[in-house]
């Protein structure tokens, strides 16, 4: 019920002790509504209400029902009772009631590291130590977090702005990697459609990014693809997955290190061990050692940190020891290894060369190199090294494709196998070649050459020539005068390769 009453009262009364009222006040009214159940009206369109206690000994303004319209208590003023709701009349405005689409930056809590953000609320995240996440709270209509590159690094170290559960940011169900500069991002929760929607920005439209993340190693791009090169020890950080699963599944090459030749009429060392995988949806020319998609090949990448290892090639052998050179080391991405190569045979104490990645070249008269692809893997990560049936000249080194040749003529070396050819860093590169023999002082001939792919060629009258470093290249074989060396092995390289965009 409703009812106009326009009135003024002159009302001269004060409360005495005895609870009688001498009250000196003035009353103007022009409407009144009562409350309708729970719902509270204040005013109305283009009116201003302003509001006294009507009771001057609780200082409420009482309700039909008793409940309270306005009560004061100190300096806290209350609209309504529990269980009320107050709401504005059909085109009324307010100021200083809740929120207005804008955020309250945390000025005092730089973020270093992944936090769960809370609605309303704007961070500066510093990624200078490091990239990590923001989770955003489960989504309600209107919630809003807002994020802002503290330290300028977000291109170096990324900011992923990870939404709850399956939730969506711009409509895609996956987290939102900020990559920019200086870049700041306001995201505000719409529905279940779309999710959390970037309605500011300081760069470039933010939505869900749905691909693969990583860092680590010389990064570089082919088309689609990231290539990820790493010449030394390092980690592969995976900061996002790709919504795909087929895409997180690398592309990769390991090369192990190569092996050096042996000392005096050496065979040359064997190349380190070629292990290869092309995800079809990674497009390059990849070498005849693809492993895909054989299951003990494929590498299923998570969010995590892979450490990765290059392997050193071996170093050389001075022809007074004239021993069997040092075999390469191990190269080790995630699941795959590839095996250092075979050290080549001197012409002394171990004159057979040494199994490995690719098998080392013999030396003076043993019948049989060493053996390749150990330990055994399909694809054969390399191949066997070269035999000698001379006293005086070392077989090749075995190669990634090609076995190493066999020495038979006298003080002659022979040449080291050749590598595998792979695209894999956007343009073709061969890897894996076996160095070549060595021969005796004085030798003639032809000059025993490295296989293709950074073998070491070798001497029949000096020194051998080292592996080519960062391709897994086996040294190539020296002559026996004394103070002689052997060619050295090249290092390995990790070359990872994915799809970004």
């Amino acid at each position: 019920w409703s009812f106009s009453w326009t009135c003024n009262y002159n009302w001269n009364t004060n409360y005495n002790r005895n609870g009688s009222s001498n009250l000196m006040s003035k009353i103007e009214v022009n409407t009144v509504d009562v409350q309708c159940g729970t719902n509270l009206t204040v005013g109305s369109a283009c009116k201003s209400v302003t509001v006294a206690g009507n009771d001057v000994r609780s200082n409420a303004y009482k309700a039909a029902d008793g409940g309270n319209i306005v009560s004061q208590s100190g300096t806290t003023i209350t609209l309504g009772a529990s269980g009320d709701t107050v709401s504005l009349a059909s085109g009324a405005s307010q100021s200083g009631f809740g929120r207005t689409g804008t955020v309250d930056w945390q000025t005092g809590s730089i973020k270093t590291s992944t936090f769960t953000a809370t609605n309303g609320e704007g961070y500066f995240c510093n990624t200078s130590g490091g990239a990590f996440t923001v989770n955003l709270p489960a989504g309600s209509a209107g919630a809003i977090v807002s994020v802002s590159d503290y330290t300028r690094t977000f291109q170096t170290n990324n900011l992923t702005v990870s939404p709850n559960g399956s939730e969506k940011i711009g409509g895609v169900a996956a987290g939102a990697v900020l990559e920019t500069e200086g870049q700041t991002a306001t995201f505000v929760y719409v529905d279940g459609t779309e999710g959390w929607i970037n309605i500011q920005e300081t760069s470039n439209s933010v939505t869900g990014d749905p691909f693969l993340k990583a860092t680590g190693g010389t990064i570089t791009t082919s088309g689609n693809c990231k290539i990820h090169t790493f010449t030394g020890p390092g980690t592969f950080t995976v900061t996002q997955a790709s919504a795909t699963a087929a895409e997180n599944i690398v592309s990769y090459l390991v090369v192990a290190g190569g092996a050096s030749a042996g000392g005096g009429q050496s065979g040359g060392g064997g190349a380190g061990g070629y292990r290869e995988l092309k995800n079809p949806v990674t497009p390059y020319t990849a070498s005849p050692l693809d492993g895909y998609p054989s299951s003990p090949n494929r590498v299923t990448v998570t969010a995590q940190a892979y450490p990765i290892t290059v392997g050193a090639g071996g170093a050389g052998i001075t022809c007074a020891i004239n021993t069997a050179g040092n075999p390469g080391s191990n190269s080790v991405f995630s699941t795959i290894t590839s095996a250092g190569g075979g050290g080549g045979g001197g012409n002394a104490a171990g004159k057979q060369g040494l199994n490995g990645g690719s098998g080392g070249g013999s030396s003076d008269g043993q019948p049989a190199g060493g053996s390749g692809n150990t330990p055994p893997v399909t694809p054969a990560q390399g191949t066997n090294g070269g035999s000698s049936s001379t006293p005086s000249s070392g077989g090749g080194g075995g190669g990634a494709t090609q076995v190493g040749d066999n020495a038979g003529t006298p003080s002659v070396g022979a040449n080291g196998g050749n590598g595998a050819t792979s695209s894999i860093t956007a343009s073709p590169v061969t890897r894996a070649g076996g160095g070549g023999g060595g021969g005796r002082c004085g030798g003639s001939g032809t000059t025993p050459s490295g296989g293709s792919g950074g073998g070491g060629n070798g001497n029949n009258n000096g020194n051998g020539v080292a592996g080519t470093v960062n391709t897994g290249g086996g040294g190539g074989g020296t002559e026996n005068t004394p103070g002689r060396t052997s060619g050295a092995g090249g290092s390995g390289i990790v070359v990872i390769r994915y799809k970004f965009q």
